[in-house]
């Protein structure tokens, strides 16, 4: 068991750093793209599927969401969402070494916080107490999903109908990427356990088809990318990426605990390294999203819908 722990702390780096990469691939390939307009979606689409650089990058994120699901079947979420959480960390040091962005002080001592994060994450791995839970109410799961996804959406929209400042638009592209991104999230916790629950390639493939949560998982990862997409194209992604991180990575945790009826390790000392665990890794990404608000930052791109307050150009 406690070497499972191990694989899946590896896997969730794994997840984490794959998924990380994409985001700043895409991010890349966006900046030589025309503006984004999401009144146009098809044509958005066709402008990203026609970018090699773009499906690169996307390549990288679908990879890290294949670890994201394998990990989910045999490891807690209260152990996997930290140190998915973590590539935060990851996207300041690549944002700095690829996209030439400054990284300060505080950006660099908070990468040094999520390390530790990790190796408590590692240190609290034991066998009893913290298994993953795999079973559902659909009818709570509901309850909990819809509303959510509902809410993401007119948040991460708002931007698009209304004059909005940059930090404004960043932050509200953050928490309604986040949210939808959190939905999905227990979507892909959904599906882990019918990878647990069948057995046979056959029944694996069936049972994942007619399991309304790949639907879930697609519909919100598909409305969270488009709305991605126009966030990193139009504001900071160090506005963006830490506060959608925060929010979906609290929601994900607070939410798919309770629902899928985890526990955390029943070992006092264990129980002890996983929450300083996560409470350093939350403390760390809310510290990375109010330093991101601070500070200004450029006039982003045109976007059509969105007009920036000529105040904070």
């Amino acid at each position: 068991m406690i070497a499972s722990s191990y694989a899946g702390i590896a896997l969730a780096l794994l997840a984490a750093t794959s998924y990380n990469v994409g985001l700043i691939q895409e991010k890349r390939a966006l900046a030589r793209m025309p503006a984004l307009d999401l009144r146009r979606v098809p044509r958005v689409v066709a402008s990203l599927l026609a970018d090699p650089a773009w499906l690169a990058g996307f390549a990288l994120m679908l990879l890290g969401l294949a670890c994201q699901i394998v990990v989910l079947t045999f490891e807690p979420v209260s152990l996997v969402q930290p140190v998915l959480a973590s590539g935060v960390a990851l996207v300041l040091v690549l944002s700095r070494l690829v996209l030439r962005e400054r990284l300060g002080a505080v950006e660099f001592w908070c990468v040094a916080a999520m390390a530790v994060s990790v190796i408590l994450l590692a240190a609290s791995a034991g066998r009893a107490g913290g298994g993953a839970g795999h079973h559902v109410s659909p009818g709570w799961m509901a309850v909990v999903a819809i509303p959510s996804a509902v809410i993401g959406l007119l948040v991460g929209a708002s931007p698009l109908r209304r004059r909005s400042p940059v930090l404004s638009a960043g932050v509200c592209f953050g928490i309604g990427t986040g949210l939808l991104y959190g939905v999905a999230a227990l979507a892909i916790k959904g599906l882990s356990g019918i990878l647990v629950g069948h057995h046979g390639d056959v029944r694996v493939v069936t049972g994942i088809v007619s399991s309304p949560y790949l639907y879930v998982l697609a519909g919100c990862s598909a409305a969270a990318m488009l709305l991605y997409q126009v966030a990193l194209q139009s504001c900071r992604a160090s506005i963006v990426v830490p506060v959608s991180n925060v929010t979906g990575s609290v929601y994900f945790m607070i939410a798919g605990t309770w629902l899928f009826h985890e526990h955390l390790p029943a070992s006092p000392a264990k129980l002890g390294l996983r929450l300083a665990a996560i409470v350093v890794a939350g403390f760390v990404l809310v510290t990375l999203s109010r330093q991101a608000a601070e500070e200004p930052g450029p006039a982003p791109a045109a976007v059509p819908g969105f007009v920036a307050d000529p105040g904070r150009q």
